[in-house]
């Protein structure tokens, strides 16, 4: 087994997005290419409905997938293919946006009042790029929960652990979407595959995510790995700590992004565009 390292470390920053909902971004643009094959990590954790109903009226996608993940909260969606349905607490969808989409995503009042989830972008390489939208949509139900010695307890959204497969497969770039939580003074050690580019998200609490215990991270940080070597060690120390652990293969290829449409060259941004323009968008 070869230890991964750090190569970089990256807090959440406000921003504003769709309508005006109030989020955090952990990582995006400015950090294209060094999380290839993902594009960006939005954070949406607020108690004021006001940060979050105006949510994130119809707008077009080409050329990446979409990955929601609700930790509390409501969000109704729809598209141009007459698809309907709602994403709620423990809930992931997992939206291939391939040749061309069209939807929305509305936050609804929560129950609690608080809203928090998440959602990644992960690129599509060019020979899929045009490829038909898909969907996984999968329940909080259906997502296989694994309990390890010492009672740390992962839910396996994709990828594997103990043998145990996660809810969503069949996905391109061989990801894995683990959301971990430990507990106090325990040591977790992972399994990576050699290359893949893999990085955590810390939700509560606090731990070092490095062997040598270099930086303790707290909640709202990203911890980007090197491409090197097929483990990873995470420890806390005095209080537990949930995180979002994820991984996917590099694409190594040019990309060429602007708004919500991700494509290889400025010319097929042109005529992505174009065609929205002309109502040509969907295939």
């Amino acid at each position: 087994m070869t230890m991964r390292r750090v190569a970089g470390i990256f807090k959440s920053r406000p921003t504003i997005e769709g309508a005006g909902v109030k989020l955090k971004r952990a990582f995006g643009y400015a950090q294209v290419p060094r999380f290839d094959p993902f594009l960006m990590l939005d954070d949406f954790h607020t108690s004021n409905p006001d940060d979050y109903l105006p949510g994130f009226p119809w707008h077009p996608h080409r050329g990446i997938e979409t990955i929601t993940y609700i930790l509390e909260g409501l969000v109704e969606h729809g598209d141009s293919m007459g698809n309907r349905g709602t994403i709620g607490a423990g809930d992931v969808q997992w939206m291939t946006a391939g040749s061309g989409i069209i939807h929305q995503e509305m936050p609804q009042t929560s129950p609690t009042g608080s809203m928090w989830g998440f959602q990644f972008w992960a690129n599509l390489p060019t020979s899929r790029k045009m490829m038909a939208p898909r969907y996984q949509d999968v329940k909080a139900a259906d997502i296989p929960e694994v309990i390890l010695e010492n009672g740390i307890a992962i839910k396996v959204i994709a990828g594997e652990v103990a043998g145990v497969k996660g809810a969503v497969r069949d996905i391109i770039i061989e990801p894995e979407m683990l959301d971990i939580s430990l507990p106090a003074a325990t040591l977790f050690s992972h399994p990576v595959k050699d290359g893949h580019t893999l990085f955590t998200y810390l939700l509560t609490g606090a731990a070092w995510f490095d062997e040598q215990k270099l930086q303790l991270i707290e909640p709202e940080n990203v911890v980007l790995y090197e491409h090197g070597g097929d483990q990873v060690t995470i420890t806390t120390g005095d209080v537990p700590a949930r995180f979002l652990l994820l991984s996917g293969k590099p694409l190594n290829e040019p990309v060429a992004w602007q708004g919500p449409i991700v494509m290889n060259s400025q010319d097929e941004l042109r005529i992505a565009f174009e065609e929205f323009k002309n109502g040509t968008f969907i295939k």
